[in-house]
C-alpha cells in the first residue's frame, strides 16, 4: 500500500501536470501522485472536477473530516478490482454464516480488550482484575449463547463498556470522562477516541478499496446505503492497536497537554491543529511499525495486517476458511 497525506490546513487542491498541488497562503505545496494510495482533509479544501478525474485514475482516494475531527465522507475513485462473482459469493455469505462471522469479530474484540487489559494488571493495576474475570467468562458465555446478530451486538456493546470503565485505572486524572460521547465529543478523551476512530476507520476504507470486496455487505454492522459498513466490521479489532495505544502513549508519557493541544467549548472539545498533528504522527508511527509476522515468517506493517484482515474475510467468502481476526497478542 501507499502513502497517506495529510492536509490540515485550509486551501486549493488541484493537478499541476502530473502531480497533485496544494496550494495555501500564496504557496504550492506537491503530492506525488506515485506511492500516494490516500489523502485525509481534514480542514477546508476545495477541489474541481479535473483534478477526481485525476485522483481517480491513480486509484487515490481522498478522505474528509469535518470541524469536530470526525469522518465526513470519502472520495471513492471507480473500483478497480470489482468482481461480480465475489459479490455474490458474499452476499450469500452473508446470507449464511453472518452470525458466525460477526460472532467472531466480537470474539476478537473481547480477545483485544483482554489482552489490553492484561498489560495494565501486570503492571499493578490490580483493580482491572475484576474486569478481565468479566471479559473471560461472562462475556464468552454470552456471545457463545447469542442466537442472533441483536443478541452479538449487545455482547460487543458490553465489552466496550467494560473496556471504557477500565480507564479511571488506566489514564491520567485530567483525562478521565464519564461516558463515551461521540457528536460532537464533549471532552479531551472523547475527542481523541472519535479522531482515532475516523482516521483508522478511512485507513480501513482505503485498505478494502484496493481487495475484490465489496464494502457495502457487511456481517456484524447492518449493511447499509450510507456507509462502508463492511470498514465498520474489520476496523473494530484494530481500535485496540491504533486508536487506543495511541491515546495511551500519548496521556500517560505526558506527551499531549489539555491545555495546550485541544479547543474546548460550552458543549464540546476537539483536538487543535497542534493536537491533530502530534496525535497524527503518533499514530501513523505506529501504524508503520513492523514486526515479524507469526504465519507469513516475515515483517509486516501495523498497516499491513488491516488489508491481511480483508484477505482473511475474502478467504472466508470464497473458500469457506474461519473467519480469525486480528490478534494483538500474536500479531503485531
Amino acid at each position: 500500500m501507499g502513502k497517506t497525506k495529510y492536509i490540515g490546513s485550509m486551501g486549493e487542491l488541484s493537478r499541476k501536470d502530473n502531480s497533485i498541488c496544494f496550494r495555501k497562503n500564496g504557496k504550492n505545496v506537491y503530492i506525488p501522485v506515485e506511492n500516494t494510495s490516500e489523502i485525509f482533509c481534514l480542514n477546508e479544501v476545495s477541489l474541481n472536477s479535473k483534478l477526481l478525474d485525476f485522483l481517480s485514475r491513480a486509484n487515490i482516494v481522498v478522505h474528509f473530516f469535518n470541524y469536530y475531527g470526525g469522518y465526513s465522507g470519502t472520495f471513492y475513485p471507480k473500483e478497480f478490482l470489482i468482481s461480480g462473482k465475489v459479490t455474490v459469493a458474499q452476499v450469500k455469505t452473508f446470507e449464511n454464516r453472518r452470525e458466525e462471522i460477526a460472532k467472531s469479530i466480537v470474539n476478537g474484540i473481547r480477545i483485544n480488550t483482554i489482552n489490553t487489559l492484561s498489560h495494565y494488571y501486570k503492571h499493578g493495576n490490580s483493580e482491572i482484575q475484576p474486569l478481565l474475570s468479566h471479559l473471560k467468562k461472562d462475556s464468552l458465555n454470552k456471545l457463545e449463547k447469542s442466537n442472533n446478530i441483536k443478541e452479538i451486538l449487545s455482547v460487543e456493546g458490553d465489552i466496550w463498556q467494560i473496556f471504557y470503565s477500565s480507564f479511571k485505572y488506566i489514564l491520567r486524572e485530567e483525562f478521565i470522562f464519564n461516558k463515551r460521547v461521540k457528536r460532537p465529543p464533549d471532552n479531551p478523551l472523547n475527542a481523541m477516541i472519535s479522531f482515532g476512530s475516523s482516521i483508522l476507520y478511512a485507513k480501513t476504507v482505503t485498505a478494502i478499496y484496493n481487495t475484490h470486496l465489496n464494502q457495502s455487505v457487511s456481517f456484524l454492522h447492518e449493511p447499509s446505503e450510507s456507509r462502508f459498513s463492511l470498514s465498520l466490521d474489520l476496523s473494530e479489532n484494530f481500535k485496540h492497536a491504533v486508536t487506543f495505544k495511541t491515546i495511551f502513549d500519548l496521556v500517560n508519557n505526558r506527551k499531549i497537554n489539555v491545555e495546550k493541544h485541544f479547543d474546548k467549548k460550552l458543549n464540546y472539545c476537539i483536538l487543535n491543529d497542534e493536537g491533530k498533528q502530534l496525535f497524527i504522527n503518533s499514530l501513523e508511527e505506529r501504524l508503520e511499525s513492523v514486526k515479524e509476522h507469526p504465519k507469513l515468517k516475515r515483517k509486516v506493517s501495523l498497516k499491513t495486517c488491516i488489508k491481511l484482515d480483508a484477505y482473511k474475510i475474502l478467504k472466508c467468502i470464497m473458500e469457506q476458511k474461519e473467519f480469525i481476526p486480528y490478534n494483538l497478542k500474536y500479531s503485531l
